[in-house]
């Protein structure tokens, strides 16, 4: 069985509901504080493709940054998003969890059974 991570940050309460959940059910997990860390773009793209979504699927658009920067305009690429991820990793939504070779949005915290499932 591969092992669950889980690129989280302490402080989202979605993060938190997880940590939670994963615990209340005596599943183990790595716990990756990308805020902290910093995620380059190789690594976006990787679970972007894992997760079967485009960077547009995980941005945070509510986020005043993502209309500071533009992100929402029309004819940004989708290179430009993942270089903003990476630049700006606040941007990101969260948690991603990833097991193997998939990977997936945990929103609502509960969609990481998917993950479990086998």
């Amino acid at each position: 069985m591969s092992e669950l991570t889980i690129y989280e940050v302490k402080s989202c309460s979605a993060c938190r509901n997880l940590a939670a959940l994963l615990a209340e059910r005596g599943i183990e997990y790595t716990g990756v504080e990308y805020h902290e860390t910093g995620l380059d773009a190789e690594t976006i793209r990787d679970l972007l493709a894992k997760a079967e979504l485009g960077p547009r699927d995980v941005l945070r658009s509510r986020e005043p940054l993502v209309a500071e920067l533009g992100l929402l305009e029309e004819g940004v690429s989708d290179d430009e998003l993942i270089a903003a991820l990476a630049e700006h990793p606040r941007l990101l939504q969260r948690p991603i969890a990833v097991r193997g070779d998939r990977a997936l949005l945990a929103r609502p915290v509960e969609r990481v059974f998917e993950l479990l499932g086998d």
